[in-house]
């Protein structure tokens, strides 16, 4: 028995040597051909002492504004030390949010970013000043102390100040025994106790160095504090794990939650304010939402289709939304009096992913049914046009002429494609033929997320010898420019079409009966010639489209400079002012307003301005009635919200924005919320039954909403031209 034991025993052993050496030459011969990689692995000691001695951030002085950053590569966040610096935030508290959004931001403009942190609030704004960082990028609050001596960014969140001390204490004040408020030193809990009404009911006790919230609350819940004081974005993240604890927002304070730069970082905080408000704006785009068919589509008054920012489907031109889809779309909107929404997804995102999450309805971006798509799950409606794919060169490229099949001509050659398009299954197929024919195989160069233009460009200057593009848009960019040739034509014919889910047969339905009532109608044609026929038309849409928001006016640094010590974004006041006189100065409505932001001269008296037709005194006015209106607005409003709210008030009228809101509550729709809201019960204010009854009576309801739509849409197709720039810059 034992000798059977000892046999099983070596057996055992001998199998397991056996493995680790078959593991071990797998492993070689997996990674045979990579002799390099290999010589460039560490050993396993040498490994964990590169771990071990990985670089420390040493810190330096620097106070540049953004150019300094963008030279050093490196955004420097300052922050109280805490639990975050160590270990991941707690689900639920703001600071987790304000991380994720600072590192996003310092990514979005190309830059690393680096958390410094310092032991307590009363440190941040010293750390600021010296240049130890860049931005407080905390739960910091706007205070007017703080304002006078650093630059905050536009809110984002209105907290208010809770009270917390034990159940059984209450928070009544006794008299001449003020209660005992524990607070960190340096935050603005001190400031609003030693200026409250009840002054005299407090006595505050500063706690230095790093101290955290939970210390604080357990000292209270211990009775070693009396009271402390909590922001009222804190509470549901902390107060459940003390249930012998109470908070009250008897203090009545409530507070702008911002972040802060230097006074001088002019550049930093516009980027920061530009950034915040773009997040704000696209956050609803982004939201997962119902998948939805035609009925749900009509309850909801909008068709939300996805695009992109293309010459052919859905572009800007001097503030102007144009495209060929978009064109076709919005006469099927408005067939069915639907809104229509543009929305482009970052250029990484393929439309099907986009549409499968529910972020719209349908696409309508120049797609051609093609077999993978169809496997993504995608169900085209019928064409909507029929191209060719072109095989295009740079300025010398090969010659038409030279008797070569297209299987020859690109044989070893570098194709650069996008592989989210057509064209890359194309040249997939071109590949099997070079190999059933022996050719050399082509090199596809597969770049995401990049758009044909960017390809001709790359081929014109030389970077790849090649790309395809659809004839139609050849038809385009060939009208205006001359820096790339064609050179071959890919076999077949493609349908271009419009794509939805599998399960909208009825949106489907409808597409496919507007496309053939209006196939080669008067409408269509017209439409059609407009963006591919018409030379006149297209050197004057596509040579000035917008490519970029480097300029978006003539006006941009008078914008700026008015924008510069407020919270809002200049692209939104330019989106603004191309709806208000299409940026022209000399502007004059049939009410009287005038200059560049259709002010009423009334107004400007009052703002103390004068001569609206100067483009500075206009803007000035402009953005000065934006402020005004934004104040007579509830703080506690939703961020976003208050955007739109602000817009319709300066078109309509504060008061009329008011009735609104109050209608909208008496309808059971939320009066916080603008679209498919507010906006619904604005409509309702140029009827009689809806108007008597309301204190500043009739409006023409249909003028707002438009308004405040097409300037969303005007803002936010900036964005999606920005987004897209920033995308090729880094490719």
């Amino acid at each position: 028995m034992q000798r059977r034991l000892l046999f099983i025993f070596l057996l055992l052993i001998s199998l397991f040597l056996l493995l680790g050496c078959e593991q071990r030459q797998a492993s070689v011969d997996d990674t045979a051909d990579t002799d390099l990689a290999i010589s460039q692995q560490p050993a396993p000691n040498q490994r964990q002492t590169q771990l071990v001695e990985a670089p420390v951030f040493e810190n330096y002085v620097d106070l540049g504004d953004m150019p300094a950053l963008k030279e050093r590569g490196v955004l420097r966040l300052l922050a109280p030390r805490g639990p975050q610096e160590g270990s991941l935030p707690r689900i639920g508290l703001p600071m987790s949010e304000w991380r994720e959004l600072a590192e996003k931001f310092a990514h979005s403009r190309g830059l690393q970013p680096q958390w410094v942190y310092v032991d307590n609030f009363a440190q941040l704004i010293p750390a600021l000043i010296e240049g130890r960082g860049d931005v407080i990028a905390s739960n910091f609050s706007r205070t007017q102390e703080r304002k006078a001596v650093v630059s905050f960014t536009r809110p984002l969140q209105f907290v208010s100040e809770l009270l917390v001390t034990r159940r059984d204490n209450g928070l009544q004040p006794v008299p001449n025994r003020p209660l005992q408020v524990a607070v960190r030193r340096g935050s603005a809990f001190a400031e609003t106790l030693i200026h409250s009404e009840d002054a005299q009911n407090y006595k505050v006790t500063y706690l230095d160095g790093p101290v955290e919230h939970e210390e604080l609350l357990t000292a209270v819940a211990e009775g070693r504090y009396q009271a402390t004081v909590i922001d009222s974005n804190q509470v549901d993240a902390f107060l459940p794990a003390y249930p012998q604890l109470i908070s009250s927002s008897k203090l009545n304070s409530e507070r702008a939650i911002a972040w802060a730069v230097r006074r001088d970082s002019v550049a930093l905080r516009r980027e920061l304010n530009e950034f915040f408000t773009a997040e704000l704006v696209l956050a609803s785009q982004k939201r997962e939402q119902a998948l939805r068919d035609w009925q749900e589509i009509l309850e909801s008054g909008t068709l939300r289709v996805l695009t992109r920012n293309h010459p052919a489907s859905y572009f800007i031109w001097r503030g102007e939304l144009m495209g060929f889809d978009y064109d076709l779309l919005k006469k099927f909107a408005r067939d069915h009096k639907l809104r229509l929404s543009m929305i482009v997804p970052d250029p990484d995102m393929d439309l099907a992913d986009a549409l499968q999450a529910g972020m719209g309805d349908m696409i309508a971006a120049s797609l051609t049914i093609t077999e993978g798509r169809r496997q993504q799950g995608l169900v085209f409606s019928r064409p909507v046009m029929a191209v060719k794919e072109l095989l295009v060169a740079g300025p010398q490229g090969a010659s038409e002429n030279n008797n070569l099949t297209l299987e020859e001509l690109l044989a070893g050659q570098i194709v650069a494609v996008n592989p989210q398009t057509s064209y890359h299954d194309s040249l997939v197929k071109l590949l099997q033929k070079q190999h059933a024919q022996e050719l050399l195989p082509l090199q596809i160069k597969r770049i995401e997320g990049v758009t044909t233009e960017f390809l001709i460009d790359s081929v014109a200057s030389g970077a790849f010898p090649y790309t395809v593009v659809d004839s139609h848009l050849v038809a385009i960019e060939s009208t205006y420019r001359n820096d790339f040739r064609v050179v071959g034509e890919l076999p077949g014919d493609r349908d271009i079409a419009w794509g939805v889910r599998a399960k909208q047969p009825v949106l489907l339905e409808h597409l496919n009966t507007f496309l053939e009532k209006h196939n080669r109608d008067l409408f269509f044609n017209v439409t059609y010639n407009k963006y591919f026929k018409e030379q006149k038309r297209i050197l004057k849409h596509q040579g000035q489209r917008l490519r970029s928001t480097d300029v978006l006016s003539p006006f941009d640094p008078i914008v700026q400079k008015y924008t510069q010590n407020t919270d809002r974004d200049w692209r939104m006041v330019v989106a603004q002012m191309y709806q208000e006189s299409q940026f022209n100065p000399q502007a004059r409505s049939f009410a009287g307003a005038q200059g560049l932001m259709q002010v009423l001269p009334r107004t400007a008296r009052q703002l103390g301005i004068g001569n609206l037709y100067d483009p500075e005194n206009g803007i000035r006015a402009g953005v000065s009635y934006l402020d005004w209106l934004d104040d007579r607005f509830p703080q506690n409003l939703p961020l976003d919200q208050k955007i739109y709210f602000t817009l319709a008030s300066y078109n309509a009228g504060h008061g009329h924005v008011r009735d609104a809101r109050n209608l909208a509550q008496r309808l059971e729709l939320d009066p916080n919320q603008w679209f498919g809201h507010v906006e619904e019960a604005m409509l309702l204010l140029s009827q009689p039954e809806y108007y008597r009854s309301s204190r500043f009576g009739y409006v023409r309801g249909r003028e707002p909403v438009n308004y405040v739509r097409e300037i969303r849409d005007r803002y936010i197709g900036y964005l999606g031209v920005e987004r897209n720039q920033h995308y090729m810059d880094t490719q």
